[in-house]
């Protein structure tokens, strides 16, 4: 099966995800395009799937800068993610014929998420879209379908090179994050659904030039999904989510409509 989509995101808040940016009272408006590809495959009889994600951002926001108020945007690509998956346990490869007899119950798989630094990075800003490094997430997940219900959860560590040219001339570096999800849907008629879901990340202490920054990410958060078909194939998705708690200034609210098209 194949899938393509397109979204849009905006965030409202401090959305820099790098807690140890110099910044106070940082507010930042980020509108984000996303176009993804997913191409499900048979690997070994079990099924497997590879998603493509490329995003382009513009932003514009304020904050406070050694005690002067500075402004500023910045728009360009953002860095390329792609994931590759496969189910081990519950979901064997079937044919298209057979997909509508399939009954699913618990299934086990595996992912790699791997972010490429594609992404504008300007070497003397604070602030930027493209992170200038690697990183991966290899992450284990179970789902389980009880008629109308379906649940889901995944576990993860992102692990993240080095950034050599943060402001030109030091190098950072990011201890592991730890990442967990939980998603619950309920199914209506009409293949329409809708869900909550809660997100934890945890650790990603950063050094600049070996400098401990003492910043140390600890962070719920909380949202809802609302996805309803609009022709054969195709849907259209909205979620929300706001933060719970944080140890960090990283708050921000967040709004998102998605298309999705389906095609054997």
């Amino acid at each position: 099966m194949n899938v393509v989509s397109a979204a849009y995101l905006y965030l409202d808040g401090n959305v820099v995800t790098d807690p140890s940016v110099p910044l106070k009272d940082l507010t930042i408006q980020s509108h984000n395009f996303a176009g993804a590809y997913v191409r499900t495959f048979a690997l070994a009889n079990k099924l497997a799937r590879v998603q493509v994600v490329l995003p382009y951002v513009y932003m514009n926001g304020n904050g406070t800068y050694n005690n002067e108020d500075i402004e500023g945007y910045r728009s360009g690509i953002a860095d390329t993610r792609i994931r590759f998956g496969i189910n081990l346990l519950g979901s064997p490869a079937l044919d298209r014929k057979d997909f509508k007899d399939y009954q699913q119950k618990t299934i086990l798989g595996v992912s790699l998420v791997t972010s490429v630094p594609t992404g504008d990075y300007l070497e003397d800003k604070i602030i930027n879209i493209g992170t200038n490094r690697w990183a991966f997430k290899p992450e284990v997940g179970a789902s389980r379908r009880f008629e109308r219900i379906y649940v889901e959860s995944y576990a993860g560590v992102w692990f993240y090179t080095s950034n050599t040219e943060y402001l030109g001339t030091k190098n950072k570096h990011q201890e592991p994050a730890l990442s967990f999800q939980f998603h619950s849907s309920y199914y209506l008629k009409n293949q329409m659904w809708c869900g909550i879901n809660l997100n934890w990340y945890q650790g990603g202490k950063s050094t600049i030039d070996d400098v401990d920054m003492d910043d140390t990410i600890n962070n719920w958060r909380v949202g809802a999904t609302f996805s309803a078909p609009i022709a054969k194939g195709q849907s259209l998705r909205f979620q929300f989510h706001v933060g719970a708690n944080t140890t960090s200034e990283l708050r921000y609210n967040a709004v998102s409509l998605s298309y999705q098209y389906s095609f054997f």
